[in-house]
């Protein structure tokens, strides 16, 4: 839609600049302009100057510049149009349709927005009404306070599938309506439309306005419903369909409370709605959620433009299963060609069986704030999904990862940006495999490199760097294996690294293998769940040293885990040698300088603990 220059200036005419941007800036008179700090960066002495003669504000610390409607769309994060409508109203002025089918559509999308907020209003009425008290106790128990449940005019919509019809049939609304709205749904026999949300808590969806244009609806538990009368097991969640006011593609939930939070508080992207409102109400305003589907190219522009300051980078955190790291794949992916500078992502995962409301109520908003900043970036997690525990033993494969990281970075429309992409990847693969990587030189030819090879190769070193290196082994095995954790159980309690990193990587591991059950006993779940706890980085250092796999061929992530039970029975066998030896040879130095009987039983036991331990190895 189109607006005249004429109306526009009109509209600057009829506007006090000072007073639309003193709603939203403190300001204070100075000569004949106004003063204070400037809301699009952070400062504390006051650079942002408001001249109301000349119509424009102007920035001389950021060098923002505009009028009432760039202020407008630039501060509540505003569509061109929208600051227009929200400025005219201000004045009592009536933006101008452009053709008669605009005045049309116009007057179609107001019945329809009417006709969302009367349900709306209907829902909420429902919820807080005597009879339906065990509804309003459901959603209480959930951990959600009243302030909170009226700030998202949470609704219930009940079983009668007829109730709404005939509420909104009074408020002079036809079938048809309702059935665009989306709130009825058009029976294939012939008979009235039914409700399309019965026995359903009901989440409004708004649109960057504050209007209602959708609805969300969460079933309630099954001991709250009548009783089915097929096998048919209704959905945990349904949203309504696309309308004319509404496309899930385009829209995220709680887009306009993030919008008046995004200057002060990250913008977090969670699953659903129930998560939203637990991350509003522990604090974090910015929460927002796709409505049912996988982030869309869409969401994601509506995402950096919610964030008012340059550096635009939020949050995806996702269910730390193996779903939600496929999911945090596809949004990778998604991203590549819309990223410019200072505008990309961040990833944060939750523990196994967590999502945010839970996370939140069990561990408290601390611990949240904590997984959020442990986030990784998009180019390290790029990074880390194409290369963690990947086999490159030979050329061929460590030509395949480059060309594949070179796609990659091929994908970003912004040149400067992909040069820096491509550096990134090209330091990692150097660091990874030495400076000679791009001529094809592989510092190394111990034969067990290769694919396949799940023998044992220690390095030639002291026995003393041997025991330090085989702890690293045994723990690189059960990250790219823990199916085999219920065969390997209690040697896992037995590693003991000297590293402290490493220790703690073994405590955190034993105990989320620990917690999982058997089917869920795979890589990406176990790594989701340390990358919860912000031990990437350790286990990084251990996925991505292609010098382990080169000791241990039977670790990598392809190996058969026949293959790897065999390798690593061989290696705490090994290890178990080196270190009864050591013992052994500590005890009889021991007895060489006292000979007594208690020295000669210590040594005498280690000799038969070491032949026990080999025969049962055996």
């Amino acid at each position: 839609m189109s607006i005249s220059p004429r109306f526009l200036q009109e509209l600057r005419d009829r506007l006090s600049l000072s007073e639309i941007i003193g709603g939203r800036v403190k300001l204070t008179r100075a000569g004949r302009e106004f003063k204070g700090c400037c809301p699009f960066h952070r400062e504390k002495t006051p650079s942002f100057q408001v001249n109301d003669e000349k119509q424009f504000f102007h920035c001389f610390g950021c060098g923002a510049h505009g009028d009432a409607v760039g202020f407008v769309m630039r501060h509540d994060n505003l569509s061109f149009i929208e600051a227009v409508e929200v400025l005219a109203a201000k004045v009592g002025m009536q933006v101008p349709q452009a053709t008669p089918q605009d005045q049309i559509q116009a007057k179609r999308e107001k019945g329809l927005h009417q006709l969302c907020e009367d349900a709306a209003k209907w829902f909420e009425e429902q919820l807080h009404s005597p009879r339906n008290r065990e509804v309003l106790d459901y959603v209480t128990s959930r951990g959600l306070g009243h302030e909170i449940i009226n700030s998202f005019r949470l609704g219930y919509a009940p079983s009668d599938d007829q109730a709404l019809r005939q509420h909104l049939l009074k408020l002079g609304y036809s079938n048809p309506m309702m059935i665009e709205a989306g709130v009825m749904k058009e029976s294939s026999r012939g008979t009235d439309p039914y409700a399309f949300f019965r026995d359903r808590v009901i989440f409004p969806v708004m649109d960057a306005k504050g209007r209602v244009v959708a609805f969300g609806g969460r079933i309630l538990p099954e001991h709250m419903r009548p009783p089915s009368r097929s096998d048919f097991t209704p959905p945990k969640y349904i949203n309504s369909s696309d309308t004319l006011l509404f496309h899930k593609g385009r829209t995220l939930y709680a887009g306009q409370h993030a919008r008046l939070a995004a200057k002060d508080h990250k913008i977090v992207v969670v699953e659903g709605y129930m998560d939203v409102i637990a991350c509003q109400q522990a604090g974090f305003k910015g929460a927002v959620a796709p409505l049912g589907t996988a982030l869309t190219e869409e969401q994601i522009m509506i995402l950096w433009k919610l964030i008012p300051h340059d550096h635009k980078e939020p949050i995806l955190c996702f269910d730390g299963d193996e779903a939600g790291y496929r999911a945090a794949v596809r949004a990778a992916d998604r991203m590549m060609a819309l990223l410019k500078p200072s505008q990309s992502v961040r990833f944060a995962f939750l523990p196994e069986g967590d999502d945010p409301d839970t996370y939140i109520r069990e561990n408290g908003a601390a611990a949240f704030t904590q997984l959020l900043e442990r986030g990784l970036s998009l180019v390290d997690f790029l990074w880390r999904h194409h290369s963690a525990g990947q086999n490159f033993a030979t050329p061929e494969l460590r030509a395949g990862l480059s060309a594949k990281l070179e796609d990659i970075a091929a994908k970003i429309p912004d040149k400067q940006l992909q040069y820096y992409y491509r550096q990134f990847f090209r330091d990692k693969l150097n660091e990874q495999f030495g400076r000679n990587w791009q001529k094809g030189k592989f510092s190394g030819t111990n034969k067990s490199q290769g694919q396949g090879m799940t023998g044992i190769t220690l390095p030639p070193v002291g026995k003393r760097q041997a025991e330090n290196m085989i702890p690293r082994l045994l723990l690189l095995t059960v990250l790219n294996h823990p199916e085999i954790y219920p065969y390997i159980q209690e040697d896992c309690h037995r590693i003991d690294p000297e590293d402290a990193d490493l220790r703690v990587l073994q405590e955190n591991m034993v105990q989320i293998l620990e917690t999982l059950e058997v089917e869920d006993l795979d890589k990406a779940t176990l790594l989701s769940q340390i990358t919860a706890l912000g031990l990437t980085e350790i286990s990084d250092r251990l996925l991505t040293n292609e010098r382990l796999y080169v000791h241990a061929g039977f670790a990598r992530p392809d190996v058969a885990p026949e293959k790897v039970l065999e390798g690593w029975k061989s290696l705490i066998s090994q290890w178990e040698k080196s270190r009864f030896s050591a013992d052994l040879q500590a005890a009889r130095l021991t007895l060489a300088a006292a000979m007594t009987e208690e020295n000669e039983s210590r040594v005498l036991a280690l000799k038969q603990m070491q032949m026990e331990q080999v025969e049962e190895r055996d």
